[in-house]
């Protein structure tokens, strides 16, 4: 398979990663900590801090991938969903780079990438077990949460969905009304690890397999103002088993729909993608729940649950070898 060059821009991180086949040569991504200072993501700095970061971080990837730019032989990029400035950097220079050297352009959807993460090797680490199609997969991340039937590398079908906010969206919304900074849903995996889930919130419920995460963060609000009232310390004083409570909720209604999921489609083979994976209390009670119920489960290496350029590279492996290419009119797209 050929070499290709990988590249991710769609929210806050730039990423550019050196596929051969399904192993990963490099996978190299810069962040924005500036977005720390005003408690999310905001557009226009992201698109800007893109401009500044996607030359180098495509220069260090190639140097740790031990390649040079001539020994491209393809450009995979994240086409969208996404923050559309943001997109449009990483669109444009994909395009202007495989331009340039006459190589083949494979546009790649972001959450399509995201399931497919699990066939990301690492260069002279030992091969892990990867799903066999077809498999069930939850995708969990700031933006997105969807349940997916991975047919095949190339057919994937949604069958359940968030009607409202996302369950990383959750988690930081909650972690923004205790005081923490953003991101703060790595803050409240590490906090829940030291708490008692002793506290009740909403578990909204739209029916079948969809989610909903709106009522949650409106619950957590509302029990904390109640809270608050009777004790101003109370945040203070619980924040580990606030944490923990928060944590449960969610990956309490996250595992309830994998069940069901489980339940109607006759799979067994359970995957986790996104951001949202990395969190360690979900990936415990998905192995626990595994164990019970008989499932076999896969969870990515921490480095491609986040966004990173490596799942982009790997799908567009998959893509190119199906003849699937994208000419020099390919534009970003918010929404796919």
């Amino acid at each position: 398979m050929p070499v290709l060059l990988a590249i991710e821009s769609s929210c806050d991180d730039t990423s550019a990663a050196v596929v051969d086949g399904t192993t990963v040569l490099s996978n190299v991504t810069a962040g924005q900590a500036i977005h720390e200072e005003f408690g999310g993501v905001v557009p226009e700095h992201a698109s800007r801090a893109h401009q500044r970061n996607i030359v180098p971080t495509v220069a260090v990837a190639l140097r740790r991938a031990g390649v040079t730019a001539d020994d491209i032989e393809g450009v995979a990029f994240t086409r969208g969903p996404g923050l559309i400035g943001s997109l449009m950097v990483g669109v444009s220079f994909a395009k202007a780079f495989g331009l340039a050297r006459g190589i083949p352009l494979v546009e790649v959807d972001h959450m399509q990438a995201h399931v497919l993460a699990h066939f990301a090797r690492r260069a002279g680490a030992e091969d892990a077990a990867v799903p066999t199609f077809p498999y069930l997969c939850l995708t969990v991340s700031g933006g997105h949460t969807q349940l997916v039937v991975v047919h095949s590398a190339l057919e994937q079908e949604i069958i359940g969905r968030t009607i409202d906010d996302a369950a990383g969206e959750a988690f930081d919304k909650s972690g923004k009304m205790l005081g923490l900074s953003y991101p703060a849903g790595p803050q409240i995996d590490k906090l829940a690890a030291a708490g008692t889930p002793n506290i009740s919130f909403a578990k909204p419920d739209p029916g079948g397999l969809d989610f909903s995460f709106s009522g949650l963060k409106t619950s957590v609000l509302y029990t904390l103002q109640k809270r608050l009232r009777a004790d101003p310390d109370f945040v203070a004083d619980h924040l580990n088993d606030i944490c923990a409570s928060i944590q449960a909720t969610i990956v309490g209604i996250l595992l309830r729909k994998i069940e069901l999921a489980v339940e109607q489609t006759g799979l067994t083979q359970v995957a986790l993608a996104g951001g949202v994976s990395a969190n360690r209390g979900l990936r415990a009670a998905l192995h626990a729940r595994a164990a019970e119920r008989g499932w076999t489960t896969f969870v990515p290496p921490l480095e491609y649950c986040t966004d990173n350029a490596a799942m982009i590279g790997v799908t567009g492996q998959f893509k190119l070898a199906a003849g699937l290419t994208a000419g020099q009119d390919v534009s970003a797209a918010a929404r796919l």
